[in-house]
């Protein structure tokens, strides 16, 4: 990770706009004001190359044509700009080297010009994630406050947000199924556009396929024609570039409600139907009841295979989920309450800028536990809130109280990639921080009411913490005038600025009855060696629920390396049962079999990895066995299935393995020749921020 710098002492991140390369007016910034889609005072966004705040995106449209046999997307990005600021002439977009353009012209309508004007442009590198796309623009066509259109054509194929997968790699293993992935900055090698969260525009899609290949997108509207092969989609609602996503492959639908539907491959829809019920539509009355209406229409569901290499993604309309978390029932739950919630805090109102991440990832948490509290009774948000803020802590440990990445507004210098500060403390420090202002109100459904009254405010633009505190304490003029913003030990700015752990954490009491037998059982197998088979059987594990098992297990984690007896104990007494258990339970007993070598209980580990090809279930274990004395294990497992994995995931194992990527990420290694004497890893799996994210995370995007 890039060194990350200290934040300024100001609550407001905003920062002033640095000169715009090839601009005759850069010594006189425009200020973006306040409207659909503009964060509320200009800011600058390192992230993006664009130059976003000289114009104002109205609407684009994509129509692409989709070539499985060669992994391709081709056609063309229409922009609706309007021009906000005189002597601009130049626009630039975030690209992708991924991206091949062919050309770019610009129409100005109504204007008189029948033909399109052909552009000049070039394509300058501007981080390892993008690249800057700088169009030439006619001085004739650019008039403040009138509407131009800019065609660009272009082909894209396999860049960071797209991912193409031959039929083996998809569940059914019958037909090939692409995806894209836009979160945080991967947008821009789908489509030429302004890359950042700050700008949200509508948009519409021609999407022409293959016969037998069913597209979906992240649209309020769609519809298809069969002789065509041709699908249509619009998105009525303002979004930010992230939030576009396509999905096409062998995909089918059941409705579980009147606006929602659950679509997977043919094998998985029974079992997907099955596990969601008539659930989506109880959470949405929930959701509803608490934080006003539902702003995006449709609220479907579509279950991709397991190289999606994150758990959920929030897109409107069409929440994107790894099918692996069918295993678990009480985390599916979890991950899809999780991107209800964005429909408000996420996608109606964005953080404007990836430093503030927190705004959407914090306030979402916050909802979906308000959720879960008034659908499942407070105890059971208390245990899933202790299993997650024992993972914060153990993070901290881990990192150490002074490591900037801990901060909710991290500041990092241009190059950063926005997706690595994807953390816990996103989503539990600023959990926190938004339980201690319901704390401060006194009554969480006056603080509910507040929350409706933000989205009501803020609905479809781009905010900044400034904005939520602002609006906050004019809220509650008594919590303003008792300047509880300096309020010592909990001040805002130690919230916002400061390292380390939430200065507040909320009352969990109320799941002592579920949270308190789990921390019993744990202080048996700790003070004891082995403890007494009687004590043990007073506690039936087969009847806890799978939040109660985990938190043992993590717990049990963190006293890992354990005494052999103990071990031995622990396997004879709960292997089988965790065998029959789901895939959340199945990995932490196998990281402590991992961790604490104990051999007997190896072949259930090879197992797993063979049996599960998704990111978060096998890098949490293959560093946990590089790590240790197992790495022979490991290489040799990964050969023994490297070809169902998905090449990106492939090529993490290879860097875990072997501490260096391959030259080719689609290419199957081939093994060494002696595999088992392969060195010990010289990095411990448990000091990795990238295995507490994938293990004890499960985080949501």
């Amino acid at each position: 990770m890039a060194e990350l710098h200290q934040t300024p002492t100001s609550l407001c991140c905003c920062r002033k706009s640095p000169p715009v390369s090839g601009s005759p007016a850069d010594s006189n910034r425009p200020t973006v004001g306040p409207g659909p889609g503009s964060p509320c005072c200009p800011l600058v966004d390192v992230a993006s190359a664009s130059n976003f705040r000289y114009f104002q995106l109205r609407h684009f449209h994509l129509d692409l044509r989709l070539n499985f046999a060669v992994k391709e997307m081709s056609g063309w990005l229409v922009l609706d700009l309007v021009p906000i600021q005189s002597g601009v002439y130049t626009l630039v977009l975030d690209s992708h080297p991924s991206l091949l353009i062919h050309s770019i012209d610009c129409k100005v309508p109504g204007g008189g010009q029948e033909e399109p004007v052909s552009l000049t442009y070039r394509v300058d590198p501007f981080t390892d994630y993008g690249s800057s796309l700088n169009i030439s623009l006619p001085t004739a066509a650019v008039t403040p406050g009138e509407l131009i259109h800019i065609t660009v054509r272009y082909t894209t194929t396999d860049g960071p947000a797209i991912w193409w997968l031959d039929s083996e790699l998809t569940c059914g293993q019958s037909r090939p199924l692409v995806f894209t992935q836009g979160h945080s900055v991967c947008n821009r090698s789908f489509f030429p556009c302004f890359d950042t969260p700050a700008v949200k525009s509508t948009y519409s899609a021609t999407v022409r396929v293959p016969d037998g290949v069913t597209v979906l997108m992240s649209a309020s509207r769609s519809s298809y024609s069969k002789p065509d092969r041709v699908f249509q989609f619009s998105m009525e609602c303002p979004v930010p570039s992230y939030l576009v996503a396509l999905v096409a492959g062998d995909l089918q639908h059941v409705d579980v409600g009147p606006r929602s539907r659950v679509w997977a491959e043919p094998c998985l829809l029974s079992c997907a139907v099955k596990k969601l019920g008539g659930s989506v539509e109880r959470w949405l009355g929930v959701a509803e009841d608490l934080f006003g209406p539902y702003l995006w229409g449709r609220c479907d569901i579509v279950f991709l295979p397991p190289s999606f290499p994150i758990v959920a993604m929030e897109n409107p309309c069409l929440t994107f989920i790894i099918a692996s978390i069918l295993e678990s029932s009480e985390f599916l739950l979890i991950d899809i309450i999780h991107e209800i919630a964005h429909g408000w805090f996420g996608n109606a109102v964005t953080n404007a800028t990836w430093e503030e991440m927190w705004l959407s990832e914090g306030l979402a948490t916050y909802a979906q536990r308000r959720i879960t509290t008034e659908a499942y009774g407070e105890p059971f948000t208390c245990l899933e809130t202790v299993v997650r803020l024992d993972a914060l802590h153990r993070q901290l440990r881990l990192l150490g109280d002074n490591n900037p990445v801990s901060k909710l507004q991290v500041k990092f210098e241009p190059g950063v990639n926005p997706s690595t500060l994807m953390n816990l403390f996103t989503y539990e420090k600023g959990f926190c921080f938004v339980a201690y202002l319901s704390e401060l109100c006194g009554d969480v459904r006056r603080f509910d009411r507040f929350l409706r009254d933000y989205i009501s405010q803020f609905k479809f633009r781009s905010v900044l913490a400034q904005d939520l505190i602002e609006f906050f304490l004019c809220s509650f003029p008594a919590l303003k005038d008792d300047d509880v913003t300096h309020r010592e030990g909990l001040e805002f700015e130690r919230w916002l600025s400061g390292c380390g752990p939430p200065p507040f954490e909320p009352d969990l009491s109320a799941g002592g009855t579920l949270i308190q037998p789990v921390q019993d059982l744990c202080d048996l197998w700790r003070n004891a060696d082995p403890p007494d088979p009687k004590t043990l059987s007073t506690f039936d594990l087969s009847a806890w629920s799978t939040f109660q098992i985990v938190l043992f297990l993590d717990r049990m984690l963190d006293q890992s390396p354990l005494p052999h007896e103990v071990m031995a104990s622990l396997s004879e007494r709960y292997s089988s049962l965790f065998d029959g258990l789901n895939a959340e339970v199945q990995i932490r007993w196998l990281q402590m079999v991992v961790r604490n070598t104990f051999y007997p209980d190896l072949p259930r580990v090879r197992a797993f990895l063979h049996k599960h090809t998704s990111r978060m279930y096998t890098v949490p274990l293959y560093e946990d066995l590089v790590a240790g004395v197992m790495k022979c294990v490991a290489v040799e497992i990964f050969f023994q299935t490297q070809r169902r994995l998905h090449p990106n995931l492939r090529r993490t194992l290879q860097q875990v393995l072997f501490q260096s990527g391959s030259a080719n990420q689609n290419a199957v290694c081939t093994p060494p020749q002696q595999p088992a004497a392969a060195t010990a890893a010289s990095s411990a799996a448990a000091g990795t921020p990238a295995a507490i994210a994938l293990l004890d995370v499960n985080v949501s995007a």
